[in-house]
């Protein structure tokens, strides 16, 4: 078994900040296609049900990604990962600004794609933050980089509403071109991280998969993460859709999604405090529980507070709920099988989460946004269930 070197207090903090800053800047990233995805495939897609299926190939391409990177990340270290992925970042701003130019769905599809895998490896910035790192620091470091998103809060909105109308006759062509070049600088940032072993540590050894996920709480863990991802993204994919269709201008839209953004990334300054306070598990099933919250406020009205209201709400609930699950999992894996376990995670993650991408779509254009909340509601009490021994356990503690 190999045993992780920590590294220098000075190139943590240094690694910490790269990762922060690229996670910000790779967050706009899926600001971009979020905020636009739906809006752009309903006004070139071949059928107005197939508006949010940008969105779908843009989970799908975070699926299919997620394991090639983590064996590119295994066998070549993880900055070779980080050079792919951003790569993928960059074709993906100016292969969706052709597609807006041209009119062409299968083009914008295809950029879509790519930018799920140019988020596949900006989630692993995650745990690259954790790597060198002491055991009682992971939560926080994890954590941390997890708060660079919301400075992806600020750019993201900022690069839609900056840039969609500089090219009237072609709306948001030059948002991508933009996004582009903010591809590239992530790239740049990225190169200066350290790692904390040699690659050839990381290229052999470790368990058996099948071993690893039947360790006690592997699979419970997995799967409050994958509920807490595919209902933020259920709800997200479908909110600036909707609030289109109820009259709200792109602009209170972008603004909704910027505290969205804000709410998703924000806590991240003290969550992992929370953690190692009360539990990885506990926090994720507060998330959970924010989560369904974030739903009762979308039910309660079509108005542009309740569409904030819930987002924010949301954004609060994917940040503890996804945090608690993430740092959990690193008490699953030895060093030597961190890129695989925790790529098998994500996997599972962006799996779930196309359904969750495409069936928003369909519901919203043949039940209405009422009907996109109340399919939110059953996988988010199936999660909770599963984590109430561990909420008991934690309440017997404190």
């Amino acid at each position: 078994m190999h045993t992780e070197s920590t590294l220098p207090l000075k190139d943590q903090q240094r690694n910490i900040l790269r990762l922060a800053t690229a996670q910000a800047l790779a967050g706009a990233n899926s600001v971009v296609f979020y905020a636009t995805g739906a809006i752009v495939g309903h006004a070139i897609a071949p059928n107005a049900s197939l508006a949010t299926f940008p969105i779908t190939m843009f989970v799908l391409g975070m699926a299919a990604c997620i394991l090639p990177f983590g064996r590119l990340a295994r066998k070549y270290g993880r900055k070779a990962a980080f050079m792919a992925g951003t790569g993928a970042g960059v074709m993906t701003g100016l292969a969706a600004a052709l597609a807006v130019v041209i009119g062409s769905f299968t083009l914008f599809c295809l950029a879509a794609f790519l930018g799920g895998a140019y988020a596949a490896v900006a989630l692993s910035f995650r745990f690259a933050a954790t790597d060198g790192v002491d055991k009682a620091r992971r939560a926080r470091a994890l954590s941390l980089v997890m708060g660079g998103g919301v400075a992806a809060g600020v750019i993201g909105p900022m690069l839609v509403t900056g840039t969609m109308d500089l090219w009237p006759s072609h709306t948001f062509a030059i948002t991508f071109v933009a996004q582009a070049l903010v591809a590239a600088l992530s790239a740049w940032v990225l190169t200066g991280v350290k790692s904390a072993e040699p690659v050839a540590a990381a290229k052999s050894g470790g368990r058996p998969l099948r071993e690893i996920v039947r360790q006690p709480g592997f699979l419970r863990t997995v799967f409050s993460g994958a509920v807490t991802y595919m209902i933020m993204n259920f709800l997200m994919t479908a909110a600036p859709l909707s609030m289109h269709m109820h009259g709200i201008s792109q602009q209170a839209a972008n603004l909704g999604i910027q505290w969205h953004v804000i709410a998703m990334f924000g806590p991240s300054f003290f969550t992992g405090r929370l953690i190692n306070r009360f539990g990885s598990m506990p926090v994720a099933a507060a998330g959970l529980m924010l989560t369904g919250l974030s739903v009762v406020a979308g039910l309660s009205g079509t108005d542009i507070a309740h569409y904030w209201l819930s987002l924010i709400l949301l954004g609060i609930g994917w940040n503890f709920g996804f945090t608690g699950a993430s740092t959990k999992i690193i008490d699953f894996h030895r060093p030597e099988e961190k890129t695989q376990v925790q790529s098998l995670n994500d996997f599972v993650v962006f799996s779930v989460m196309i359904i969750g991408s495409f069936s928003s779509g369909a519901l919203l254009n043949l039940f209405g946004w009422n009907a996109v909340l109340w399919g939110s509601l059953l996988p988010v009490a199936l999660a909770l269930l599963t984590l109430l021994p561990v909420r008991r356990k934690a309440v017997a503690r404190w």
